[in-house]
């Protein structure tokens, strides 16, 4: 994974009919909706597996975010809470060539994140779904390769991972919450297309009809059983739904998300050591963390406090924003609603309603649920 890439495109200043209106890029959307709930299966293919323990430990890829951002960052929380960033990546390299177009120049961009709050006592969790296309400015940052990335005014949330990799990521999100991030997941689409595969599938329920050309996905209303490939549609599809925006498909990776949550909790009732060997296998192959949860068994010790944590204990959110007056294409934040989501986090409290309420929204709330 490389932690430079070339700038994105859709920066502010470049050519780009927005993403309410332009075709979807790549097929390279909503790749991290499962990263911070796939770390627990690691426990399960973990558990018995002997000498295969040092074949999972090497492929888990890993990024020092600490030693690259110094000691000028928020405080660590005293009371057990943690936060996590969770970013989905299109690397162009390899597997994720064939699903995400383009060419295999081994280049990478973020299209989604999530903020994890894991609450204290390991219960439950608050997650804030930051939109690709909100302007923002990104901060001085050095990335792990000790090169250093000047400030920016207005540019999109995405371009920080583009210009300087998971750690200017990491500090762009702290500069814009006041919140210290305790761990870094990042997943690619062809692990996480795979993972839902040997899952056996997501089951979900839409409530009316999506056909969406760009993603290929077309699903009618009722019942399914997603496979890796539907399941990749379901969260980079945005025109099929709502108002066409990047928010409608956060809402339909939100409703994901809570539906392979239940699913992974129900791994343990699988009793062949080989399916859970595989599963291990491919979580491993497919995140990259920060170096604290760099081998199987920080993974696992770490994802075991995680196990916890229902569908019905995730309280998920969009962070608040507003469509930009001055290019409809864009998001901008609502600093008010915004500071008091980030006021709750950081004081390990729920997210207030009236903070979520009245925001920009997508219009596509609803259209899945778990089943």
């Amino acid at each position: 994974m490389t932690a430079e890439s070339t700038p994105e495109p859709g920066i502010p200043g470049e050519a780009d009919s927005g993403p309410r209106h332009r075709r979807e890029r790549g097929r390279r959307r909503g790749l991290s909706v499962m990263a911070w709930t796939a770390a627990g299966i690691v426990i399960l293919g973990g558990t018995g597996a002997g000498c295969l323990y040092f074949k999972l430990n090497g492929n888990i890829r890993s990024v020092d975010i600490n030693q690259a951002l110094g000691t000028d960052r928020p405080d660590k929380a005293d009371n057990g809470s943690e936060n996590i960033l969770v970013l989905g990546s299109d690397t162009r390299s390899g597997a994720n060539r064939k699903l995400g177009g383009g060419t295999d120049d081994g280049s990478a961009r973020s299209d989604t994140a999530m903020i994890v709050h894991v609450y204290e006592g390991h219960k439950k969790a608050g997650v804030v779904s930051v939109p690709r296309d909100t302007l923002i400015d990104r901060p001085e940052c050095t990335d792990t390769r000790g090169v250093t990335h000047d400030a920016a005014h207005g540019v999109m949330f995405n371009s920080a991972y583009s210009t300087g990799g998971a750690a200017c990521a990491v500090k762009t999100v702290e500069s814009m919450s006041g919140i210290r991030m305790d761990h870094y997941l990042e997943v690619d689409f062809a692990g996480f297309e795979k993972l839902i595969d040997e899952l056996g599938g997501v089951e979900v329920t839409t409530t009316r009809a999506i056909d969406d050309e760009d993603s290929h996905l077309k699903l009618t209303a009722g019942t399914h059983t997603l496979s890796g490939e539907q399941a990749l549609g379901l969260v980079r599809t945005r025109h099929g739904v709502g108002d066409g925006s990047d928010l409608g498909r956060i809402q339909l990776q939100q409703a994901f998300i809570k539906a392979l949550v239940e699913q992974v909790r129900e791994v343990g009732l699988f009793t062949s050591p080989k399916k859970l060997y595989d599963l291990a296998d491919t979580v491993t192959k497919a995140v990259t963390t920060d170096s604290d949860l760099g081998s199987v068994k920080t993974l696992m010790s770490w994802a075991a406090g995680l196990k916890g944590i229902k569908a019905s204990s995730m309280h998920m959110v969009t962070l608040p924003v507003r469509y930009d007056p001055a290019d409809p294409n864009r998001v901008v934040v609502l600093e008010t609603k915004a500071q008091q989501v980030w006021t709750a986090l950081a004081n390990d409290r729920p997210i207030p309603k009236e903070a979520t309420e009245g925001n920009a929204t997508g219009e596509a709330d609803g259209v899945v649920t778990a089943s």
